[in-house]
């Protein structure tokens, strides 16, 4: 690592530094890892402050996922105040609050004093009450109203995810005044992309962009050169809505505005890029049945999160088994019936998770709607038929000749069609009256879609066969 050192020390191009601790695939290097391990164990403050101290926050965010728990809160401990905080909002949650909960409250009231507001958010947010108050209490005075703002907004709301720190002129300065302004003021944020147009009660009246300041004559007033803010967003606003009109509008900032619209803060696209992954995440776990779990989690919790949606799946698996048992003199009469079964289910399940999937992600994007939902239906059907007549074919030719019995071919593969067409029906109705009734379509969905496919597949497989067959 002396030469990690070396290049850090010359100002070498950071991509340097960069391939010294990653390795071809984007993972951190053992060799690195162990470097700041044995950093650690000796104490030694200076090679951790010289190899550490100035990585990027998403790169320390990757070393303290890296290292042992013990080794992280070391590590924090040693840096001191070259800790860099902003690294806690690139980790997970469950290794942001060990860390955080083995700092003093001191410690971290000094940490997100140089935070952006909307990362000091992110950390505190988590926090408990009690201490919550006793580090807004240690921040001064109009950075904490801030913060208490902020805190007090719905959680996953474009208020807690909005930064504080802004540019707002009123509309009678001219651009000369403006530019000046941004010259000189020290307290303005690190990176902003608009300036906002506001009235003595902090209303919003309009933005202008950095480009049109840049390009207008100095003696022009800024109320001729602004435009009115028509993606203005509402603090209350989900921040799965706000990231849609990002989307939507292809936004770089956007205003944050309260109740009676006055300006209170800016959501910017790095913010939403954080939301949109979040939000993504969230819905691959749920509908994993897994709900907000992460690697990080321990062996409890993560037990924890998994019951309840596996207990929900045996009550069904039960369901599903009360049908086998209305057919078993069937059974017990064609064995090759119990050996068939699990291929009609399964096949369904299958058909059912890929409808179910394409429509929940096509509800969170709000791609689908009351306008298109009956097109998409009839779809979702044909390709059911189509798929189920075609491995029908396939699955009775196999069946058939395995058995030596066309009678086994044809009700197979009768039942096929019959499940495959249920499964693409239930893989979009399903979603959709959960998300008629305000229930998440993404946790409940998977359950009650792999139910309505084995049972019907039993059903219908055996049901047909009791049928063909002539027993009771």
């Amino acid at each position: 690592m002396a030469e990690l050192d070396e290049d850090a020390a010359g100002g070498t191009d950071p991509t340097e530094d960069h391939a010294e601790i990653y390795n071809e695939e984007g993972v951190i290097r053992p060799s690195y890892v162990a470097h700041i391990g044995a950093a650690i164990a000796d104490r030694d403050i200076l090679i951790l402050k010289q190899d550490v101290a100035n990585l990027h926050q998403s790169e320390l965010g990757d070393l303290l996922e890296t290292l042992l728990p013990e080794q992280r809160r070391a590590l924090v401990e040693l840096l001191g105040s070259d800790f860099d905080f902003t690294a806690l909002t690139e980790v997970d949650e469950a290794i942001r609050m060990q860390i955080v909960d083995a700092m003093p409250n001191a410690q971290i009231a000094q940490g997100v004093q140089e935070l952006d507001s909307d990362d000091a958010v992110y950390i505190l947010e988590d926090l408990d009450e009690a201490d919550q108050n006793e580090i807004l209490a240690q921040l001064p005075f109009t950075e904490r109203i801030r913060l208490r703002r902020s805190l007090g907004y719905p959680e996953e709301s474009a208020g807690r995810r909005m930064q504080t720190e802004f540019v707002a002129v009123p509309p009678f300065w001219t651009v000369g005044q403006t530019i000046d302004y941004m010259r000189e003021d020290q307290n303005l944020p690190e990176h902003f992309f608009q300036i906002f147009v506001i009235d003595p009660t902090f209303k919003l009246l309009g933005s202008v962009d950095l480009d049109k300041i840049l390009r207008t004559q100095r003696a022009v007033k800024i109320e001729e050169v602004m435009h009115e803010t028509r993606h203005a967003i509402p603090a209350t606003m989900d921040q799965e809505e706000a990231a849609r009109e990002f989307e939507q509008y292809d936004l770089l900032s956007a205003a944050v505005v309260d109740e009676n619209e006055r300006l209170v803060g800016v959501l910017t696209i790095d913010d939403v890029v954080d939301v949109i992954q979040q939000e993504a995440e969230e819905d691959l776990l749920r509908m994993g049945g897994v709900g907000d779990e992460e690697l990080s989690d321990s062996v409890m919790s993560t037990s924890r999160s998994r019951v309840p949606w596996l207990l929900v799946n045996l009550v069904t698996a039960f369901l599903a088994a009360s049908v086998i048992s209305l057919f078993d003199a069937t059974i017990e009469k064609v064995v090759a019936l119990a050996v068939l079964m699990p291929i009609v289910a399964g096949m369904g399940g299958n058909a059912g998770s890929q409808t179910m999937t394409v429509t929940v992600r096509a509800l969170a994007t709000r791609d689908l709607d009351i306008y298109n939902a009956w097109r998409i239906i009839r779809r979702e059907m044909l390709v059911g038929l189509i798929n189920g007549a075609i491995f029908a074919v396939l699955i009775g030719a196999v069946a058939g000749t395995w058995f030596q019995s066309v009678s086994i071919g044809v009700i197979i593969g009768a039942a096929m069609i019959v499940n495959m067409f249920v499964a693409a029906l239930g893989g979009i109705l399903i979603p959709l009256m959960l998300d008629r009734f305000k229930i998440d379509p993404a946790v409940a969905s998977a359950v009650f879609v792999t139910t309505v496919t084995d049972v019907v597949g039993f059903f219908a497989f055996l049901g047909l066969a009791t049928l063909w067959f002539g027993y009771d």
